[in-house]
């Protein structure tokens, strides 16, 4: 009798089905580099090819080698910068100054700015270039709308109106794009060959979405929220899958599809590491830490390091000393 309870439970244990582990969380910050420079920061944008990181800083574009934490060099003329979109097959990079309501074109072989691209809307910030229509998008903070800028030509084309503020936004190269609107709490679904909105999804109990992320392969969405939460949309339909509490006050998120890890950064000093078990189910791994006010970051996925920014005194109102890149790898 015991042998046969021995090898029914046998049976069902490995008849039972099995679900992912997380990785080991092994992330941590293994080099910094002291930058310095005054001025506040906004996004990080990494040019993989190059290996370069380009920082928006108010009034100017920090250049910095990833090989060495070096700066290359420092792109003047800026008001206000608040992100860098890249078209490599143009040699271009597109900067959104937020004071000066256009788009500064730099050219990516000699780093120096060759025009820029003026906008209706006021206050570009988060920008991107969507491969699917071959247009670079900016975000209009003050105006709840998109400028559809043509590169090749070096104009605005035309403006989509959202129904609030929007924040950073994702493409998913096919047409659709994906904007936060931080002060509804909601995600929209743009298509980029119409210019029209499809749809606007909620993303309660999130308040202040910042950053966002794509995972094409499963399509979903990961919006990271100012009161500490990650909120995990399908991308065909706009219902929610999950959600992740978080630190409080992330203003970016990136998801690396070959180790399928999210990673929130925030203003508290902790980078968020968060593994994909499924397409539907996430799991808390790590928080490390890096340094208050290191709330953006960018991902390299052919090494899996990120890189941070921040001050070693950044309050609000008072003057960045101590600017510093973290590298956080897992070694």
């Amino acid at each position: 009798m015991k042998a046969l309870a021995w090898t029914m439970a046998l049976t069902t244990l490995l008849s039972a089905p099995v679900t992912a582990s997380a990785p080991a969380a092994t992330y941590k910050v293994t080099q910094q580099y002291a930058l310095g420079g005054v001025g506040g920061w906004d996004y990080l944008t990494l040019h993989v090819p190059a290996h370069q990181l380009f920082i928006a800083r108010d009034n100017r574009v920090m250049v910095v080698d990833t090989t060495s934490g070096k700066l290359v060099q420092e792109i003047p003329g800026m008001q206000h910068a608040h992100g860098v979109a890249l078209v490599p097959d143009l040699h271009r990079a597109y900067v959104s100054n937020g004071h000066g309501n256009d788009i500064s074109v730099v050219d990516l072989d000699t780093l120096k700015v060759t025009g820029k691209i003026a906008v209706s809307g006021k206050d570009p910030d988060a920008i991107i270039y969507d491969r699917a229509s071959e247009h670079v998008l900016a975000m209009n903070g003050d105006s709840n709308s998109i400028s559809v800028i043509d590169p090749t030509s070096a104009k605005e084309i035309t403006t989509i109106a959202l129904a609030g503020n929007p924040e950073f936004a994702a493409g998913d190269g096919a047409g659709n794009v994906y904007v936060n609107l931080e002060d509804k709490g909601e995600l929209a679904h743009i298509d980029s060959h119409a210019n029209t909105v499809r749809d606007t999804w909620s993303l309660a109990p999130c308040e202040g979405p910042t950053g966002l992320a794509l995972d094409s392969a499963h399509k979903r969405l990961f919006s990271v929220c100012a009161n500490g939460w990650l909120i995990v949309t399908d991308a065909t339909d706009g219902h929610q899958v999950a959600k992740v509490a978080v630190n409080k006050e992330p203003d970016a998120v990136a998801y690396d599809p070959q180790t399928q890890t999210i990673f929130s950064p925030s203003r508290e000093g902790v980078l968020n590491v968060i593994h994909q078990d499924d397409a539907d189910h996430y799991t808390a791994v790590a928080t490390v830490p890096t340094m208050k006010s290191a709330r953006t970051l960018a991902l390299d996925p052919t090494t899996h390091t990120l890189y941070l920014v921040g001050a070693k005194t950044a309050e609000r109102g008072k003057p960045v000393n101590g600017f510093t890149l973290l590298v956080v790898s897992a070694p």
